[in-house]
């Protein structure tokens, strides 16, 4: 082969897939933000959070009487905060097969167009991401000002944390990828798919509680969920040693955790890709592309 049409042709495809994900990224902004006004959508985006937490706020208060200043709630509110990049970007991503085929009807113009679909669904979950970042540093900073929720600046390990924080984005979107395949093959009610599983992994994943919890025969659901040891390093690299005193992960040390994840992402992500090869392979055998359920 020539080696100038081999160059060519990898430029080629980066470009092609840096030009889906680009364009894809616009797209979901511009859907996402569009239903509103900005100053609309700016209190909505402040005062959503804040109402999501408010929630488990108000049941911890009347189980502890108001007790704030006990680790247990630093560690539950900052779970239960980055726990929303789950439903935004997991949830988000597989929902964009609703929206393009069921709401706009253009997904099966978006398969003859000259790009990568996959690519295509994780720049549409681009938007989801930064909205959830910012719904994330609202909550948190609602607890560090009025909760006593136990953060110091000076304490943070940030090399950890932004490294934590890529990895499990690359994991929830490979894992919202499965899921879109799944919607792909699903005629009725897949509207409901991401927020069922993201409802179920909020339970086994020690979002809002240590997985000592849960009865002994359904602990080991939680240990084979990436985001269990996703969530651990996060908390571990904004509060060190409150988040250490919990029992489920700390018999393990952060090098252990981030071996841990690092291989959980690797596994989920070629079984995401897997998934939704063969889903989307189907979907087109059964001409399920441009299927509309009226819903």
């Amino acid at each position: 082969m020539n080696p100038a049409t081999t160059v060519t042709t990898k430029g080629t495809t980066a470009q092609r897939f840096w030009h889906s994900f680009r364009m894809a990224a616009w797209l979901g902004w511009q859907i996402e933000s569009n239903w509103t006004d900005p100053f609309l959508f700016a209190i909505y985006s402040i005062v959503r959070p804040l109402a999501t937490a408010s929630i488990l706020v108000v049941m911890y208060s009347v189980i502890t009487n108001a007790n704030f200043a006990d680790p247990m709630f630093t560690y539950i509110y900052l779970g239960n905060a980055f726990y929303i990049y789950v439903g935004q970007i997991m949830t988000g991503l597989s929902w964009s097969i609703i929206d393009d085929r069921e709401h706009y009807k253009t997904l099966k113009y978006i398969y003859v167009a000259p790009l990568d679909f996959p690519t295509y669904l994780m720049g549409r979950a681009v938007a989801r991401f930064v909205i959830a970042s910012l719904s994330v540093f609202i909550t948190i900073l609602f607890g560090v000002l009025f909760l006593q929720v136990q953060l110091d600046l000076a304490l943070v390990n940030w090399a950890l944390f932004f490294f934590t924080l890529l990895v499990g984005v690359i994991l929830l979107a490979m894992m919202g990828l499965m899921l879109a395949g799944v919607m792909l093959l699903l005629a009725h009610h897949s509207w409901g798919v991401g927020d069922a599983v993201a409802g179920a992994l909020y339970l086994f994943s020690g979002a809002i509680f240590p997985l000592e919890v849960l009865p002994a025969f359904l602990r080991p659901v939680g240990y084979l969920i990436p985001i269990t040891y996703w969530l651990e390093l996060l908390r571990r690299a904004l509060v060190g040693e409150v988040a250490q005193t919990f029992p489920t992960l700390a018999h393990l040390n952060n090098a252990q955790l981030v071996g841990i994840l690092l291989g959980l992402t690797a596994v989920f992500s070629v079984l995401g890709l897997a998934v939704f090869r063969a889903c989307d392979h189907r979907a087109r055998e059964l001409g399920l592309i441009d299927m509309t359920t009226n819903y």
